[in-house]
């Protein structure tokens, strides 16, 4: 087993330690693999994460080892690599590492890392987000298909609200999608115009689709989990390497192949033939960034004509000025 290897990456010399670990064991994939995946798709996980503050999920010794999440940038992290700081709900603060260039990538894989988490925002300015991003989750009873009907919906409802949405796999059994934003509005704002978004979106379809945050009131049904655009929750990244067996990828995809494409078809020895043969499909996401005050309008509406205000927020925030009690519904009704 070679001990280290070098690989070049643009102008810079990547050092791979113990290439021949074996990180999927299902499928005998190393770090070598994971690495080479990852320079596949290089111009495409960088469009994903240039200058976002990114959180490191790692497994070092392998998906079927211990991981963890690291918010902070390594101690032994190179001059080359930037790093912006964001702030916590709690008031702290970390500096997490920025990727400015496909070789942070290959730097942040020999750690182990797999999934790479960043934040909506640039290190240039960390309080207001670029994207609205919007995650499709299935509940128990559910499945793909489920969130590829909610997707459908939900373009036409961003559409309506003239938002540009960009979908992509989870790398599981949910869909992500991401709308690109002016940098105009802050963290609760972006928040308010996704749970509008998700409203509406229920209203189409209340049998199949909720909003409901406890997990006692979904039912099966798909949850958009509008609490993925609060402050210093993340979802994984496009390209991202998805924690499982079978070493399944988070895909972007172009809406016409919503119908027929599915997670499976989307791991580390698939992805780059895709690429290869079609680049990355979201290379235009940036070019047109949208304008949040149509959603914004939609929310303030609710509020005015129905009564919705806010939602809870997760358990890690503060409590927030007119959000319902943090309460399960099922303690709240025995008193509890």
């Amino acid at each position: 087993m070679a001990e280290t290897i070098e690989l070049t990456v643009g102008e810079r010399t990547v050092r791979l330690s113990n290439p021949d670990k074996v990180y999927f064991p299902r499928r005998g994939y190393t770090k070598h693999d994971l690495a080479r995946y990852y320079l596949s798709v290089g111009d495409g996980v960088l469009r994903a994460l240039k200058d976002r503050p990114t959180t490191l999920e790692r497994y070092p010794d392998g998906v079927e080892g211990e991981s963890f999440f690291q918010k902070r940038a390594p101690k032994n992290l190179p001059d080359w690599i930037p790093t912006g700081r964001i702030a916590f709900p709690s008031g702290r603060y970390a500096d997490e590492i920025c990727p400015t260039e496909v070789a942070a990538v290959l730097w942040a894989a020999n750690l182990g890392c797999l999934t790479f988490h960043p934040w909506p925002v640039r290190r240039g300015d960390t309080d207001h987000p670029d994207e609205l991003r919007i995650d499709l989750d299935p509940q128990p009873g559910t499945d793909y298909a489920d969130a590829v009907h909610a997707a459908q919906l939900l373009r036409e409802v961003l559409d309506g609200l003239g938002l540009t949405g960009w979908p992509k796999t989870s790398g599981g059994r949910g869909l992500h999608v991401f709308v690109p934003i002016r940098p105009a509005w802050t963290f609760v704002q972006v928040r308010r115009a996704a749970i509008a978004v998700a409203r509406e979106l229920e209203r189409r379809d209340p049998d199949r689709i909720t909003t409901a945050w406890w997990k006692e009131e979904r039912g099966e049904k798909i949850f958009v989990d509008y609490n993925q655009t609060a402050r210093d929750r993340t979802i994984a990244s496009a390209y991202s390497v998805r924690p499982r067996p079978d070493a399944p990828v988070s895909a972007p995809l172009r809406w016409e192949e919503l119908a027929d494409a599915v997670p499976e078809d989307f791991d580390i020895t698939t992805m780059p033939g895709r690429f290869a043969r079609d680049g990355d499909v979201h290379a235009g996401m940036d070019e047109h960034p949208c304008d949040l005050r149509a959603a914004l309008d939609l929310a303030d509406r609710d509020e005015r004509e129905h009564g919705l205000g806010d939602l809870p927020y997760p358990p890690e925030h503060p409590k927030m000025k007119g959000e319902p009690k943090r309460v399960q519904p099922s303690r709240a009704k025995r008193g509890t």
